[in-house]
């Protein structure tokens, strides 16, 4: 198949869709598939106007995988990997996922959002402490602030405010952290986040050597069970396809909490998509290249 790979972008998050664009050109080609690796941005399309069979955007954040890329090869009639332009927009932006996921009936930890100081003061007394504040619609745990006064709520969300034109405030809960990879409208087995960072920040994530990535949850097989059709749940209310990976909280209780999704997860080394694909015996190689036979109808 020949299949282009789009990678980079606008956002704050390209460092990381350069490094998960290159992996998955190098399992695509591993799998024997042609493939054409591009840069892409809003000023910049020509990539599209390589032929091939199907294009596997790997884009994290703003334009990437907040819906303008998908609108734009919606436009063109080019099958492509991942959700399509409106369940992208859903997923990057977390108060409107989490008002589909209240429709719907799923559980997410209490929230509001402010677009001002005055507005962030209620907020937060509405949502109470401790909380967190964070962007919008801002992906890799950039601008996210865990706050247990209501001074250093304040404070986080008027950066968060100056910066974006907005900030949501969550209720903080205190537990596991958990996410679960979709794949084809499946749940892979779930991961837990286990880190001594105070959640799991970007530093966590890409940096730090101590963070530990566990298959053994240690909780009943019914709770994993329900956790998983949780995930897909939310997965579907969005309307996502392909792929995502679904972010939550387990309190202290065992009740799970939904905090956000990536329509298009990162597809690293460290990446937590691929280490549930392989933990369910699926190659980096043999995942992207179900992918591409997902998306291309095969």
């Amino acid at each position: 198949m020949k299949i282009t790979v789009l990678y980079g972008g606008p956002s704050s998050e390209r460092e990381i869709s350069l490094i998960s664009g290159k992996a998955v050109a190098d399992g695509l080609l591993s799998m024997g598939h042609e493939v054409h690796l591009a840069d892409i941005g809003p000023d910049n399309l020509t990539p599209l106007e390589t032929p091939a069979d199907l294009v596997f955007p790997v884009l994290h954040g703003e334009w990437g995988e907040s819906g303008e890329l998908q609108e734009i090869l919606e436009k063109q009639n080019l099958r492509f990997v991942g959700s399509g332009s409106r369940a992208s927009c859903m997923g990057m932006d977390k108060v409107a996922a989490k008002q589909i996921w209240e429709r719907a009936g799923l559980p997410t930890p209490t929230w509001a959002v402010a677009n001002d100081p005055a507005e962030a003061i209620a907020a937060i007394s509405k949502v109470g402490l401790p909380c967190v504040a964070k962007a919008v619609d801002a992906g890799s745990s950039i601008d996210v602030y865990l706050c247990e006064t209501a001074a250093a709520a304040t404070d986080a969300a008027n950066k968060i405010i100056e910066k974006y034109g907005r900030v949501l405030i969550e209720k903080l809960v205190k537990g596991k952290e958990l996410t679960v990879a979709i794949l084809d409208e499946e749940a892979l087995p779930p991961i837990w986040i286990d880190h001594s960072g105070p959640f799991y920040d970007y530093d966590v994530k890409y940096n730090r050597k101590d963070t530990n990535y566990r298959f053994d949850l240690d909780l009943p097989a019914e709770l994993i069970k329900r956790i998983q059709d949780l995930a897909v749940s939310a997965h579907k209310a969005l309307g996502c396809r392909h792929l995502s990976r679904v972010d939550l909280m387990l309190d202290e209780e065992n009740n799970p909490f939904l905090l956000e999704i990536n329509t298009m997860p990162g597809f690293t080394p460290k990446s937590l998509l691929p280490k549930a694909a392989k933990q369910a015996g699926l190659e980096f190689g043999a995942l992207v290249d179900k992918l591409a036979h997902i998306a291309s109808g095969e």
